[in-house]
Formats: C-alpha cells, sequence, structure tokens
C-alpha cells in the first residue's frame, strides 16, 4: 500500500526514494530583459489653498494670484521658510509676526517647491489617441 503524502518524515524506513526531477530551464525572452516603466520626479509648486499646480513658468510677483482660487501666491504660506512651529511662523529671524494668508513683500520670500512623482502619461505620439469612451478602450484591448 503507498503512502499518501511523498514528503519525508518520521516514518520512513530510512531507505531513499528516488525523487529525481528534471531542471527546468527558466523561461526567456526573446526579446531580453525588460526595462520597468519607473515615474519620473518633477518639482512643482502647489497653492497652499486649493492644491492647484502652479506654472514653473510663472514668475511670482507681489500682485501674483494662483489661477484657480485667486489667493495671493506672495505670502507666507507659499515661502519655503514658513513653518508653525517657529517663532512668528518663519525660520527666518523676522521682527514681528507677518498675517500668513495675505500678500507681503517679505524679503526673504522664496516660494516653496516639492519633489513628486509624476503621475501623467507622456503624450501620446502621432497616430496614436485616446480611446473614445468605455466601450472602444474596452475594444482594442483584445485586438
Amino acid at each position: 500500500m503507498g503512502r499518501k503524502y511523498t514528503q519525508e518524515g518520521y516514518q520512513d524506513s530510512g531507505g531513499k526514494r528516488d525523487k529525481t526531477r528534471p531542471q527546468q530551464q527558466p523561461k526567456r525572452s526573446r526579446e531580453g530583459p525588460r526595462s520597468p516603466r519607473m515615474p519620473g520626479f518633477q518639482e512643482l509648486m502647489r497653492c497652499a489653498m486649493c492644491g492647484n499646480v502652479i506654472s514653473s513658468q510663472v514668475v511670482i510677483r507681489v500682485e501674483s494670484q494662483c489661477p484657480k482660487c485667486e489667493a495671493d501666491l506672495r505670502s507666507c504660506k507659499h515661502c519655503r521658510h514658513f513653518d508653525t512651529a517657529a517663532q512668528f511662523e518663519c525660520t527666518q529671524p523676522i521682527p514681528k509676526r507677518i498675517v500668513k494668508d495675505v500678500r507681503n513683500d517679505c524679503e526673504f520670500f522664496d516660494s516653496r517647491t516639492s519633489v513628486e512623482r509624476e503621475t501623467t502619461s507622456p503624450s501620446p505620439q502621432r497616430g496614436e489617441g485616446r480611446p473614445r469612451d468605455a466601450r472602444s478602450a474596452f475594444d482594442d484591448l483584445f485586438r
């Protein structure tokens, strides 16, 4: 009578079984290894009020405003020295507290930028386009 399980264990009589399996070669791609499609990084500025991305070509002047929510961009909340834990909410030595939400002409102003992953796909090449609707996108999967 054969055993139900074939792994070695305490009930073995000491005799070795011949359990040689043929060695399988790993499957190789004909094209070679694929390169990972890791998204890149980008440095951008976001509005502190609404989170809208501010273009890097925009030069921030005293009268600059966010195109979406019209918040003042030359304010302490958009400065890289803004820190709520610091004295007067600024890491620079300022003599008195400045209102943080409205525009000001602080000499230490430097726009705050952040480094984020690119989450948008690259623009489509010529001849390729986005599917018109969900149905055509589904059909394109099986072509």
